[in-house]
This record gives structure tokens, sequence and C-alpha cells, in this order.
């Protein structure tokens, strides 16, 4: 009797024992869940996007090819294979507050394309603030996202007065939440530094704002629109300073102008409207920009260098305007593509007056027709065939520009996007 207690008593310990043991077991193992349970939901916050764009290009002789070495035979056309954009984004959100990080990645190199912090309200969450290097908000296309876009490349008047689209600085959007009739209304209002994504290199700061409305109607049509303002001045890099005065250049030679600022202006008016038919998704879009534009002899592009300038300055008023319009062919994935740009870099000057009184090739006014179809093959992939037809400016007083330079450009890309 004594020996079977004996027995019972320490079944009873080992079963005890092996209990303990099992809910220890059972304790870790929930705890590994919520670890794991953890882990994946922040891996659920970070976003991983992109797209690559490779491309076959082929130019007349005097054409500049967006992928390749330029030219080295003028005397005849070329042809170019290579990877336009090749873009990698994280994001990652927690709360109120998010951060992106974009690299272009091409055969030519590793650029930055955006590193920004995002600040959301902890109201509605629409309204936001934004520091670092992004797009800068004027207009609708600087900020229309290439793998979006129908045309392979962006306006004339767009590439010149904004290089690479982005710019370093800090920005502020302000729009109503999404049960509020007010929120069809956006306000982006930004401080920046006004020489593209590269080092900002003086203590003079841009502002830019755009104010927006964006209108859906019957849910098959979307009209949206919008102005924009650009103030704020470039670097001078020598004490001549040069404005136009009837068809003239004009000289200012003043030791004060050296390392002043010239005034650096932009006005426009953009406007888009989508509908849905029997056709399929009808789309058209366009921009109107005009002001003041400082640059130098051959050019007006906005800054963008990694050093001061040490040029000569010469303000130009300029204006520029481009229109898209995209057809969707009814059911079948593909959509017919027609844009017309033009770009104005001196509006007081024009043809045969281009040349004399100190003008040259950088008051030379361009327009380019360009027509395309794009293959939407899936969700992910589309082909794209695009050709783009320049006119130049002509003058009988300008060597070079007496007749229409050979520079169209025809694009077959191949894009996928993840």
């Amino acid at each position: 009797m004594i020996y079977l207690s004996c027995m019972l008593m320490a079944t009873t310990a080992t079963i005890a024992q092996q209990t303990e043991e099992t809910v220890d077991s059972l304790k870790q193992l929930e705890q590994q869940v919520q670890s794991h349970e953890s882990d994946i939901k922040l891996l659920q916050q970070l976003k991983i996007s992109g797209y690559v764009q490779t491309q076959f290009q082929y130019g007349e002789k005097y054409a500049s090819l967006k992928v390749g070495g330029a030219n080295t035979n003028t005397n005849e056309s070329f042809s170019r294979f290579g990877i336009r954009r090749g873009r990698v984004k994280l994001a990652y959100e927690k709360g109120i507050a998010g951060g992106v990080f974009q690299l272009d990645i091409t055969e030519k190199g590793i650029g930055l394309k955006d590193a920004f912090i995002t600040v959301k309200d902890p109201w509605a969450g629409s309204s936001f603030i934004k520091a670092g290097v992004f797009d800068r908000p004027f207009g609708y296309e600087v900020a229309y996202s290439s793998s979006k876009r129908e045309s392979p490349e962006r306006a004339t008047v767009t590439t010149t007065l904004f290089p690479e689209e982005r710019d370093l600085g800090a920005m502020i959007t302000l729009q109503a939440a999404k049960t509020s009739p007010w929120n069809i209304v956006k306000l982006e209002a930004a401080i920046i530094g006004g020489n593209g994504i590269k080092p900002d290199m003086d203590n003079r700061k841009d502002f830019i704002g755009h104010l927006s409305f964006k209108k859906n109607l019957r849910e098959i049509t979307n009209i949206s629109g919008g102005l924009s303002y650009y103030g704020g001045g470039v670097y001078q890099g020598s004490s001549s300073v040069y404005t136009m005065n009837g068809k003239s250049f004009v000289v200012n030679k003043d030791t004060a102008n050296y390392r002043a600022y010239a005034k650096r202006e932009y006005f426009g008016i953009d406007a888009q409207f989508a509908t849905m038919s029997v056709l399929g998704m009808t789309s058209i879009y366009g921009e109107y920009v005009w002001g003041t534009q400082p640059g130098n002899k051959s050019d007006s592009k906005s800054p963008n260098y990694s050093t001061l300038p040490t040029n000569d300055t010469y303000i130009r008023n300029f204006s520029g305007y481009y229109i898209t319009f995209v057809q969707d062919l009814g059911n079948i994935p593909l959509s017919l593509i027609v844009k017309y740009d033009y770009y104005d870099p001196n509006s007081k000057v024009s043809k045969n007056d281009i040349g004399l009184n100190g003008t040259g090739k950088g008051d030379i006014a361009y327009s380019t027709l360009g027509t395309g179809l794009m293959w939407r093959i899936n969700g992910s992939l589309r082909l794209t065939a695009y050709y783009d037809k320049t006119t130049n400016e002509k003058s009988t007083n300008l060597s070079g520009y007496d007749s229409n330079l050979s520079d169209d450009v025809f694009t077959f890309r191949l894009q996928y996007k993840f």
C-alpha cells in the first residue's frame, strides 16, 4: 500500500512538471508568434516599388537622345540603346510620419531622385509637411510620374525651367478632410534652394506654390486645374548683366552685379480633363507658363550646377506651353498619343532679328509635335512607339539656323513597373 502511494505521488509530480513545461512552451510559442506578427506589421509598413524603362532611340544627325552617348558624326543619323530610367523606391510610414527614398539606376550610374520626410496632421491626415528632396509643386507635368506619363519626355518648357523636376527644401500641403466639400481644393507651398537636386550653394531661397482643384462629375468625367507661381533669384557670376531694350540686349556693367541675384519669376496655368465613353478613356491636359528667366548667352536653362557660375547673365522674358491628347482605342489595350509643345526663351525677339544686337542661339524658339502609340500589355508592362518632330525658329542672321535643324527623334520603349 505504501509502495502504491509512493508510485502515485511520483506519477502526479511528473505529470505536474510536464504540464508546467507544456505551459512554458506554449507561452514561448505565443511570444514568438507575437514577435513575428510585429515584424510582419513593420514589413507591411515598408513599401518597395519601382520601374525600368529600357529603350531604343533613333535620331537625326543633330538630335539629342536621352540614352547612350552623343552623335560622333554629325554628317549622319545615329541610334542608341539604353536604360532611360531604372527607379527603386522605398517608402515607410508609421503613425503620422513617413519617409521616402528613391534612386535612379542606369548604365550611366546611380543618382538620387527622392529623399524626404513627411509629417501628416493628426486629425484628417490630408495636410502634411514635407522636407528633403522632392518634386517641385509647380503646374501638372513636373510632378506627373514618368511611369504614368504617356509621352517619353516632359515638354521643353518644363525641362528647361525645372531640370530633374526636384529640388531641396521644405513644403507644406493644405487640404481639407475627404468628408469636406472643400477637399477638392489643395494648396502646396514650398521654400527651396533653387538649384535642382545639386547642393544648395548660396544664401538665397526661392518660393514656389500651386493652388489646384480636382472634381469628379457623374463618376465618368474628371476635371482639374491650377495656378502656379515661382519667385526666386539666380546667382550672377560676373559684373555684366544683359537685359532686353526693344529688340537688343543692353549690358549693365557694375561691380554691384557680381554675387547679386537676377530675378527669376514664373506664372503658370494648368488644366486637365478626362472622360469615359464607348471609345474608351479620353484625356486632354495642358499648361501655359510665362515669366522672367535668367540664363547665359547660349541657353536659358535653370540652375542645376555643382559650382557657382562665372558667366555673364542674360535676362529674358519667356513663354511656353504644351497640350497632350490621349485616346484609348475602345476595348483594345492601345492608346493613341498626340502632344504639342512650344518654348520661346525670348518673347522680345523673333525670326530674322535673332543674331543681331547681341542675340543668338539662346533666343531661338522650338516647337515639338509628338505622336505615338502605347500598348498596355498588362498592369505592369507597356510598350510605346513615339516620334518627336522638332522645329526651330529660323533666322538668316544666325549661322546654322537659316533652316530647320535635322533633330527629330524616334523612341521605342519597354517599361516594367513593380
